[in-house]
């Protein structure tokens, strides 16, 4: 019993150590209010927190208007890495956006989120050119 015990301890750890791998400052980003049709980018860091290089197996958007950049070499341990995510803002009104981040030999992914709301550019109204008349 003591033996189980004892691994099941270790198992945990080991658990608890794979999901810890990657340590990041931030996993949420609010843009607030972008322009319609100009794309906004995030920069989310991360430190590779485990005692071995960290690989991101990938980064996949929950949709088309979303686009992950990630680094395809190793980050060694101790050092920082990023993921870039650019949303297109071809769409006006609000908006939540989701990352998934996989690291190879972790298996619970980070979610990473963006949100703002896209306006749309309200141009002023054009003055009328207006002609009096003589009667």
């Amino acid at each position: 019993m003591k033996h189980l015990l004892v691994v099941l301890f270790a198992l945990a750890t080991l658990s608890v150590a794979a999901q810890s791998s990657a340590e990041f400052k931030e996993s949420k980003h609010s843009f607030g209010k972008i322009k319609q049709n100009i794309p906004a980018s995030y920069v989310f860091t991360f430190k590779n927190v485990s005692g071995k290089p960290l690989v991101v197996e990938s980064a996949v958007a929950g949709c088309g208007c979303t686009t992950p950049e990630y680094p395809k070499q190793p980050i060694a341990k101790g050092k920082d890495g990023t993921i870039k995510v650019t949303y297109n803002a071809a769409n006006p009104g609000t908006f939540t956006k989701d990352v998934t981040v996989k690291f190879v030999g972790v298996q619970q992914p980070v979610v990473l989120t963006i949100d703002g709301e896209v306006i749309t550019e309200t141009k002023p109204a054009t003055p009328q050119k207006v002609e009096a008349t003589k009667e």
